[in-house]
């Protein structure tokens, strides 16, 4: 199997982007990786913290095996929004192919050393790691009734992202340009601040950037990103969205259904729908060779 740094570099060369689903069951877990089976597109995996403790490590990662041998697809996975290094420690022994230490709301120079410790420990190992510069204002999924205030001084500064990837050597880097975790009600979040991008793409253009909140983006804004660099977007909202969606109104028409296996195929498939729409978005599709 290629590597996901072979499959990032691919993204960058060919203008497409590599989609991160976070999933917290195995039911969640099924559906993304059946769609992208079917679609023929590599895919990251992706657990949060929470996620993460509450599905298990180390069965994350056996699970990514049997299912990499089952589909013969290219999974990966991602330890997303990691806070410290001991954690991030944790899912690298375990066997998680790529850490994202999230360091954005520490000041500068303590953000750059916890990510040195943490590219130092993957180095032998040969996993990538992703740091973060720029507050995104948001840490969760959830949906927001009024419309989302992007604050100014909370945004990426080229001279920071310059900064900090100069001396963590990572090899991505999460941006804040507008985006957020979550999603507005209406379903449709602000514009992306593509000025911001751009700029942090002049001041460090060998590093690989990744949008994080990507639920409810603009599609535009979206390919236009992809254009412009962006090789990883992150989904996680509108998947929980759909997923718990559909188990309310099911069990809600369906009171005395008790049975999991009953109520549950009609919540993948409502994950599947998602997952489809954003590879198509992405241009991930038939990308494996």
């Amino acid at each position: 199997m290629k590597t996901l740094k072979y499959y990032f570099e691919r993204a960058q060369a060919e203008k497409f982007a590599i989609p991160q689903f976070n999933f917290s069951d195995f039911s969640q877990m099924k559906a993304i990786v059946n769609k992208s089976a079917e679609l023929k597109s590599p895919i990251i995996l992706g657990t949060s913290e929470g996620e993460s403790k509450f599905f298990g490590l180390q069965e994350a990662v056996a699970l990514r095996d049997v299912l990499r041998k089952k589909t013969g697809l290219p999974i990966f996975l991602n330890l997303d929004h990691g806070k410290s290094f001991e954690y991030l420690k944790q899912a690298m022994d375990a066997g998680y192919d790529m850490v994202h230490f999230d360091g954005s709301k520490l000041p500068l120079e303590e953000n750059i050393k916890i990510t040195k410790e943490v590219k130092k420990h993957a180095k032998w190992k040969g996993i990538l790691i992703e740091g973060e510069v720029g507050k995104l204002g948001t840490d969760s999924s959830t949906l927001y009734s009024e419309k989302f205030e992007i604050k100014e001084e909370d945004l990426t500064k080229p001279e920071e992202a310059q900064k900090f990837v100069k001396e963590t050597k990572v090899d991505l880097l999460a941006i804040s340009m507008g985006n957020f975790h979550g999603i507005e009600i209406s379903g449709i979040d602000p514009n992306l601040r593509l000025d911001v991008l751009k700029a942090a793409r002049e001041k460090v253009p060998d590093v690989l950037f990744v949008l994080h909140g990507g639920s409810g983006t603009p599609e535009e804004d979206i390919k236009e990103a992809i254009k412009l660099g962006i090789v990883k977007i992150n989904i996680n909202t509108e998947l929980r969205l759909a997923f718990s969606g559909n188990l309310r109104r099911y069990l809600k028409d369906n009171l005395e259904e008790i049975t999991p296996y009953k109520f549950l195929p009609d919540a993948i498939n409502s994950v599947e729908k998602v997952v489809e729409s954003k590879i198509k978005l992405f241009d991930s599709a038939n990308k494996i060779y």
